[in-house]
């Protein structure tokens, strides 16, 4: 099986690490996405199961845990379990990809110490605690109750900064995707000619 490199993007909650990353996706032909496996419900119509993530029964979700199939896994919110499936990986290496990860701060540290020097492991931070519950707000997802709890979680996820490769400001999001890609392809080297189109 081709061992592919991981790229892991964690923050906060409304720090534009998703947004980072789709751009990522679609700007490296090398590169595919992880779906991490969660219990929480879909939001709306816009997210798939396969796509977005994959949803799972919190009873399915305990028994991947008991099967060992998770490399990481946690319960971000009381009764929301969210992690990443090894078959997800394998999947993504077998096509002889790098796999990039959209995780929180907890999920990125397990991440980096399980891959080691196979993985990047970028911190994205709002340029404030102020711009990053604006962020949340705008959403419009979320109740008050629910950007408190992930106001509350981002002040403690802020703590753990120092423990990643390197810390992205996304301060102007063209900008930081730029950062993104240059950290992306220093860390892996220039496209192989299989991905040339």
């Amino acid at each position: 099986m081709h061992q592919g490199k991981a790229i892991i993007f964690s923050a906060p909650s409304g720090s534009g690490k998703t947004t980072i990353v789709k751009r990522l996706v679609e700007l490296n032909p090398d590169l595919e996405f992880s779906i991490s496996a969660c219990t929480r419900d879909r939001r709306g119509r816009q997210e798939e199961n396969g796509k977005d993530y994959y949803f799972l029964s919190p009873q399915e979700f305990k028994q991947k845990i008991d099967n060992q199939e998770f490399i990481e896994w946690q319960e971000v919110y009381a009764g929301n379990f969210y992690g990443t499936l090894k078959q997800e990986i394998d999947r993504i290496w077998d096509c002889g990809k790098n796999v990039i990860f959209d995780v929180d701060v907890k999920g990125g540290l397990n991440l980096k110490t399980y891959f080691g020097d196979n993985a990047l492991a970028v911190f994205v931070k709002a340029p404030s605690m102020e711009i990053l519950e604006q962020r949340l707000r705008y959403r419009n997802t979320e109740s008050e109750d629910s950007i408190s709890r992930r106001m509350f979680k981002a002040k403690f996820e802020m703590s753990f900064e120092d423990h990643f490769d390197v810390t992205l400001l996304n301060q102007d999001l063209d900008q930081s995707i730029e950062v993104a890609q240059k950290l992306y392809r220093d860390f892996v080297g220039p496209l192989s000619a299989d991905f040339k189109t």
